[in-house]
């Protein structure tokens, strides 16, 4: 009998990395977390030189100095043309015999299914939405933001309280709490105040994702504009789910939707229940359910359908990141 198989599961999302070394049998021989993956940013060299050390220690580790396959989920790759460019990427630094090459979003769907089938809603800092069907077909939105659009996660949830915030406080629109709950994270006394902290610098611009659970707090007390908020993202998140249903003929099968990421897996309320009253109503065969575990699980799923897992391999995989 030859050498057991292993892949190499990378995460990469734009806060950190989080790779695991796999064998055909679903025994983890290695886990390691790095910084996060920002091409854009810092240019593709420099971004795979810092993806290099953490997957070196991950190697050493596990005693190995490549792998069989290397199943790579990455923030940033939203085109089929920057999956090839990251694809080759990876093949130039030889961790692995093949590799592969798939959005970030991709590793939250198969970490929360047992078969490549489903479709996966994601609002972290932005949001993104990805299907998967057996046969191989595969349904995805550019995902850019507005440009592309898109709206919500996070960002855009923070972004659409800051305006209504400032809108209310200086009379261009209706009243809100949140003119007062925004700034008081801050412990700031207006909209004002936060702006000009915001565009000064005194407060850096990525402090602004804390103001999404100040939203959702604010809508708890029963707050109008808050709620009417919360309640967009819900329709964004069923828009793009019953797409990409339809496009893979899933519409009318019973069919997991897991949601994930950050906004979502906090299982708030009145978003979380806003979701699954549209998804009843617009998708009855759709099993809605929330994703917690990490990413890195799917990636290493998705290697291991990839290599062709022994049996057993995906429960004993499971176990280990505790699903």
């Amino acid at each position: 009998m030859g050498l057991t198989a292993t892949v190499l599961a990378i995460d990469a999302g734009n806060s950190k990395t989080d790779v695991a070394i796999v064998t055909a049998d679903g025994e983890v021989l290695a886990r390691a977390r790095g910084a996060g993956f920002r091409p854009p940013a810092v240019g593709l060299d420099t971004a795979m030189d810092t993806l290099a050390e953490t997957i070196t220690r991950a190697l050493t580790t596990a005693g190995l100095t490549s792998v069989t396959h290397v199943s790579a989920c990455l923030a940033n790759a939203d085109f089929p043309a920057e999956e090839d460019q990251l694809e080759r990427a990876l093949h130039a630094r030889a961790w692995g015999t093949t590799g592969e090459v798939r959005n970030d979003t991709f590793a939250i769907l198969r970490a929360g299914v047992t078969e490549p089938r489903g479709v996966a809603v994601v609002c972290g800092a932005g949001i993104n939405c990805v299907g998967m069907h057996p046969d191989g077909r595969t349904a995805r939105f550019p995902a850019l933001g507005r440009v592309s659009g898109d709206w919500g996660g996070g960002w855009g949830l923070s972004e659409e309280a800051m305006w209504h915030a400032s809108r209310a406080e200086d009379g261009r629109g209706p009243a809100t709490a949140l003119s007062r709950t925004l700034p008081a994270h801050f412990s700031l006394p207006t909209m004002y105040a936060l702006i000009e902290a915001l565009h000064l610098d005194r407060i850096a611009e990525s402090r602004r994702h804390e103001l999404t659970p100040v939203l959702f707090a604010t809508a708890a007390t029963g707050d109008p504009i808050a709620r009417t908020i919360i309640d967009r993202q819900a329709e964004e998140v069923v828009a793009m789910a019953v797409v990409a249903l339809t496009r893979l003929d899933l519409l009318d099968e019973p069919t997991p939707v897991l949601l994930g990421g950050g906004v979502l897996a906090a299982e708030h309320p009145q978003l979380n229940g806003r979701i699954q009253d549209l998804l009843s109503d617009r998708a009855p065969k759709a099993i809605p359910q929330t994703v917690t575990a990490g990413p890195v699980l799917g990636a290493a799923l998705l290697g291991l359908d990839r290599v062709g897992a022994r049996e057993g391999a995906q429960g004993r995989l499971r176990t280990h990141f505790g699903v």
